[in-house]
């Protein structure tokens, strides 16, 4: 990426391609507003271009052997790892990731090509027993069709490559809207794949918002199956259409996430985990830490030095090493942070540290916003319970482990969830009665592995998980062969029963 801005457009088929219309958009970025790029704006015609080219593609790629597809993810994963500090360096500029972060984001992307272009090799089925002779039964997995993705802007390479690539594997062809706020980081993703010798057609990228591309995609006849990652109000949206019309669906929003911090814990270890937690990213993760539960007089032995250490922390440019925290990704999200500070303090939260828009000039330009602590945050109150998707900590205390359990479990959301403990049999119970489909123990609420499987309960999701094994049998169709070598009609359920 130069200096100068950049032009995006679509990619449809095997060819870039401005909005069928000739609109675009300004890409800006967050830490100073300078003009990053302009953007093409898809709309409905766009979208149905592309579901065509993907269909098109569907009957070559399906029949490809699913190994050579994940050969085609192997080359990806080396340019990937080869291009990592470029595309890094476009993901700070367009949505304010600090460079540390955003090479963390991009080598998950990587971890997960080459265990997506190993599962080529592994998409397994089942055999059993007959009840007949002469007979055989098992399973096969096949592809489903053209795939819609549409993908939030905070992990704008990693999330995708947790839907794209488990897709491809299994053979199926994918139109994909990436995040209007982070289009250039996925558009660079994307060239790998086309560079590494993915067909034309198989991937295909319409740029563009969510009321104009992203619900075509959802509404499109031909789209089979639809995954999303964004906020419960949209997905809950999609759920609706797309039910509808009978397509398979994955939906993952929103999160509220606790860290239970019991007495008998490695509090030095608790702040260092709760500090990456609540403001790595500047708190703009699904999985951050939103919650501080802390159990007895784990309070007053810790929420001094969290207070110290968050004021502490350094805001500024992402391409800074220095800089601890980035930007928010728009004036419109910084705003809706701050108003739920304002709110919380009116409602009695003790304001600890943050909590100001910053006046130093330097930040001006930019979108940033203080790394904030609230204590006294009451039980049920629009903090304790709403996602607010920055660098804002909600300290509640609690009396009692079965107190905090409580706590942690009362919010609509069950995506992660973290204690910190000494005693393993407390940790056990804690892992066992927390409602959400991941648990930490003894680390924060961020740090998910490729290799494991990554998804929430209630409000958070419908019940499917992306990374690891998961995504394979959501991606692909169960069908079950039966093999009569008998040379006789034999009638199950009948032929091999006595009266």
């Amino acid at each position: 990426m130069t200096e100068s801005p950049l032009t995006l457009l679509h990619h449809i088929g095997a060819t870039d391609v401005p909005s069928d219309n000739g609109a675009t958009f300004e890409l800006r970025s967050p830490t100073n507003g300078s003009l990053v790029g302009h953007v093409a704006r898809g709309s409905a015609v766009d979208v149905d271009r592309a579901v065509a080219s993907a269909r098109a593609a569907f009957t070559r790629w399906s029949n490809t052997p699913a190994p050579a597809r994940g050969e085609v993810l192997f080359r990806a994963a080396a340019l990937l790892t080869a291009r990592k500090d470029a595309i890094a360096e476009v993901m700070a500029k367009e949505m304010g990731k600090r460079m540390e972060e955003a090479r963390g984001d991009i080598q998950e992307a990587i971890d997960t090509m080459f265990y997506a272009g190993s599962e080529g090799r592994r998409l397994f089925g089942h055999t059993a027993p007959s009840e007949l002779n002469d007979k055989m039964g098992f399973t096969l997995r096949r592809p489903i069709g053209v795939v819609g993705v549409i993908t939030a802007w905070n992990f704008p390479v990693a999330v995708p490559s947790w839907k794209i690539l488990p897709a491809l594997v299994c053979g199926n062809t994918i139109v994909w809207k990436p995040a209007e706020e982070a289009p250039a980081s996925g558009a660079l993703f994307a060239q790998t794949l086309w560079d590494a010798g993915l067909p034309p057609g198989v991937l295909n990228v319409v740029h563009g918002f969510g009321e104009e591309v992203g619900a075509a995609i959802v509404a499109h006849p031909d789209t089979k199956v639809l995954t999303f990652t964004g906020s419960t109000p949209v997905g809950r949206g999609i759920a609706e259409t797309g039910g509808r019309m009978l397509k398979r669906i994955s939906l993952e929003m929103g999160g509220k996430n606790p860290v239970i911090v019991m007495p008998d814990a490695d509090l030095g270890l608790a702040i260092d985990g709760v500090l990456w937690g609540a403001f790595g990213t500047a708190g703009q993760r699904c999985t951050a830490t939103s919650r501080l539960i802390t159990v007895g007089d784990a309070h007053g032995r810790m929420i001094d030095e969290l207070v110290v250490r968050a004021k502490a922390m350094r805001m500024g440019d992402p391409m800074d090493p220095a800089t601890d925290v980035g930007p928010l990704v728009s004036e419109a999200q910084r705003g809706r942070v701050h108003g739920f500070v304002e709110r919380a303090v009116a409602d009695g939260a003790h304001l600890r540290c943050g909590g100001q828009l910053p006046s130093d000039a330097a930040l001006r330009g930019g979108w940033f916003y203080p790394s904030t602590i609230l204590d006294g945050v009451k039980r049920g109150s629009e903090l304790a319970m709403s996602e607010v998707f920055g660098p804002v900590l909600a300290v509640i205390q609690a009396s009692s482990f079965d107190e905090a359990i409580e706590i942690a479990n009362e919010v609509p959301y069950g995506l992660s969830s973290s204690i910190y403990t000494r005693d393993v049999n407390q940790a056990m119970r804690a892992v066992h009665r927390l409602q959400s489909g991941i648990t930490y123990v003894n680390a924060p609420t961020i740090g998910a592995e490729a290799h494991f499987p990554f998804g929430g309960t209630k409000d958070t999701g419908n019940g499917h998980r992306e990374g690891g094994w998961a995504p394979y049998e959501f991606f692909t169709e169960l069908k079950t062969v039966y093999f009569d070598y008998s040379g006789t009609l034999q009638r199950a359920q009948i032929d091999n029963r006595e009266d």
